[in-house]
Parts: C-alpha cells; structure tokens; sequence
C-alpha cells in the first residue's frame, strides 16, 4: 500500500536527484566546466578557493545528505 509519506519522500528523492545533478555540474572541474558558462571561471589568486565555490561545497554536500537520508527512508518503508 502506497502511503502520502512514500509518495512524499519519492517526490523529496527526485526534487534532490535533480538539484545534484545541476549543483555537480556547476563545480569547476580541471577544464572548468559549466561553472565557466555562468561566470565561475574566474579564480582568486589569494584564497585558493572563492566564497561562492565554498557555498556550492556546502549546498551540494547538503543535498546529498537530504538525498541519501530520503534513499534510505523509502527503502526502511518499502521492506516493511
């Protein structure tokens, strides 16, 4: 049986799968990557990495950890 809370956390999954998707592409990668599309290519010769490329970091480790928890909760549901 199909409950609100599966159907939640399947709408939560997709909603995460597709912002993961776009947030690995905007990282700059060694070629610089679509990041370079949207005005990322620029580097700062001070700090290493700039605070927008910080913020990314942390916005994509963010929704993998909603991804990953909403992996495993539709799983817990499914096997009961």
């Amino acid at each position: 049986m199909i409950t609100v809370l599966t159907i939640v956390l399947a709408v939560l999954l997709a909603i995460t799968s597709s912002l993961l998707v776009v947030l690995i592409l905007l990282h700059r990668g060694k070629g610089g990557g679509l990041s370079d599309l949207f005005g990322g290519g620029m580097t700062s010769s001070i700090g290493g990495s700039s605070v927008a490329e910080k913020n990314l970091d942390r916005l994509t480790v963010g929704i993998g950890l909603v991804w990953a928890a909403s992996i495993v909760a539709v799983g817990l549901i499914i096997s009961t």
